[in-house]
C-alpha cells in the first residue's frame, strides 16, 4: 500500500469523530476543508438534478495557481536581479538571486495565507460551512501585486480587511462582488500610500551590501514625473531600459506582475482550461489600445503618462496582469457573452484614462477593475433586459403577422 493511502485510511479512520454525533463534530468544517485539500471527495449527488463533472472549485484555484507560478517564481528571480543591480553585486548567480527574491517574498505569501485561511475557516465554523478553496488564489495575488518591502503586519491587515469586508459579509467565496486580491491593494494604497506609491521596489535583507536599503521609482512612476515630450526610461541602476526589457520583466515594479513574457503563459493557461473568458481579455485590450490611441494623439507634458504608445502601455504598471488575472474572475466578472465584451472594453478604456490623466495616481488597472466589478451587474442586468424586450417584440409582431 502506498503511503498516500496509508495516510487516507488513518484519516478515514478518525472521520467519524469530525462527523455529527462525533465528539469532534463541531470542528466538522476545518477537518473537511484538510480532508478535500488532500483527496478527492468520494461523495456523489444522491438527489436533485445535477451537473456531474470532472472540474470543481480545488481544480480551478488549482488551476489559476499554476498560471500564476511563471509570474511568480520570475518575481522572486527579479528581486534578486534588481538587489544586484542597485549594490553592483555583479557575482550573484541565477539561483542566489532566486534565493534571494524567495527569502524576501515568502514571509509576505505565509502571512496572507495564514491570516485569510485563518479568517475564512473561522467563518466557515460560526456558519457550519465547508470550508471554500477560493483564498488559494487571492492569497497569492495580494503578496505579488504588492512592493516587495511592504511590511508583514500590512499585509496581515489587508488580508484581513479585504477577507472579511469584501468577501464573508457576502457569504463567502462565490458570493463576492468585487475582487478580493485588489481590495486588499487599494485598502493598503489609501491607509499606507507612502509604502503603495510605487517608488519603493527593493529594500536589502542581509545588510552587508554597501547600503542597506534602496527606493527608486518603477517606470511607470518615472514616466508620470517627467517633463518632457521624449520618454527615456532607466533601471534601477540609472542604465537606459528598453521597452523589450520591459517585456521580459527585467525591471523594478511590485513583484508578480513586472514580465508581460510570464502573464502570457498563465493567459494561455486559463484559456486552455475555460477559466479565464477570452472575450474579457480581447476587448479589456482593445479598450485599453482605443484610449491609449486616443490619448497619444492628444498628448501633452502636462499629462506624461499620455506620450506613451498604446502598445507600450501594457509595459507599464500592471495592466497587463490586471486584465489577464483580474479582470477574468469568473465571479466579479459579467456573464453574458455581451455584457463580457462592455466590461472588458470598459476595464481597458479606464485604466488609460485613469493613468494618463490622474498624476497622483498613475496605476490604474486597480481601480478600473474594481469600478467594473460594481457595475458587472448592472451590466448583466441591462443585456438581459434588451434580450427580453427583443424577444417580447418578435412576439407581438408574429402574431400581428398571423392576424
Amino acid at each position: 500500500m502506498s503511503k498516500k493511502n496509508k495516510l487516507k485510511e488513518r484519516i478515514d479512520q478518525i472521520k467519524p469523530h469530525f462527523e455529527k454525533g462525533g465528539k469532534f463534530a463541531s470542528f466538522h468544517s476545518v477537518f473537511e476543508g484538510f480532508y478535500t485539500f488532500l483527496f478527492t471527495p468520494d461523495e456523489t449527488s444522491s438527489s436533485g438534478v445535477h451537473i456531474h463533472d470532472a472540474n470543481d472549485t480545488k481544480r480551478t484555484m488549482i488551476t489559476v495557481v499554476i498560471a500564476l507560478l511563471p509570474c511568480c517564481l520570475f518575481g522572486m528571480w527579479n528581486i534578486g536581479y534588481q538587489h544586484s543591480l542597485a549594490t553592483g553585486l555583479a557575482d550573484m548567480n541565477v539561483w542566489q538571486m532566486f534565493l534571494y527574491g524567495l527569502l524576501a517574498v515568502l514571509p509576505m505569501i505565509i502571512t496572507s495565507y495564514i491570516v485569510g485561511l485563518g479568517i475564512e475557516f473561522i467563518f466557515a465554523q460560526l456558519r457550519g460551512h465547508e470550508i471554500q478553496e477560493g483564498f488559494l488564489v487571492s492569497g497569492l495575488l495580494i503578496p505579488m501585486i504588492c512592493p516587495v518591502d511592504t511590511p508583514c503586519w500590512m499585509i496581515a491587515v489587508a488580508v484581513a480587511f479585504a477577507v472579511i469586508f469584501a468577501k464573508e459579509v457576502f457569504g463567502g467565496t462565490g458570493f463576492n462582488f468585487i475582487n478580493v486580491a485588489l481590495t486588499a491593494r487599494a485598502f493598503l494604497f489609501f491607509a499606507y500610500p507612502s509604502k503603495m506609491s510605487g517608488d519603493n521596489v527593493f529594500v536589502s535583507l542581509s545588510g552587508t551590501p554597501a547600503i542597506d536599503a534602496f527606493s527608486g521609482a518603477t517606470p511607470l512612476a518615472e514616466v508620470a514625473q517627467l517633463s518632457t515630450e521624449s520618454v527615456h526610461l532607466t533601471a534601477i541602476n540609472g542604465e537606459p531600459l528598453s521597452w523589450m526589457d520591459m517585456f521580459w520583466g527585467f525591471n523594478a515594479g511590485s513583484w508578480g506582475e513586472t514580465s508581460i513574457f510570464c502573464i502570457l503563459i498563465g493567459m494561455v493557461i486559463l484559456l486552455i482550461a475555460g477559466i479565464a473568458s477570452w472575450r474579457i481579455i480581447i476587448s479589456a485590450v482593445g479598450g485599453a489600445l482605443a484610449m491609449g490611441w486616443l490619448a497619444h494623439t492628444f498628448a501633452t507634458p502636462l499629462y506624461p503618462v499620455s506620450m506613451v504608445s498604446p502598445v507600450h502601455q501594457f509595459c507599464l504598471g500592471g495592466l497587463a496582469f490586471a486584465i489577464v488575472f483580474m479582470a477574468t474572475d469568473p465571479v466579479t466578472a459579467c456573464h453574458t457573452n455581451t455584457g463580457k465584451w462592455i466590461y472588458g472594453f470598459l476595464v481597458g478604456a479606464v485604466a488609460i484614462i485613469i493613468r494618463c490623466y490622474n498624476t497622483g495616481f498613475p496605476e490604474g488597472a486597480m481601480l478600473s477593475v474594481l469600478l467594473m466589478n460594481c457595475f458587472a451587474p448592472l451590466i448583466d442586468w441591462c443585456v438581459v433586459e434588451r434580450n427580453i424586450s427583443r424577444r417580447r417584440r418578435r412576439i407581438v409582431y408574429r402574431k400581428d403577422s398571423t392576424l
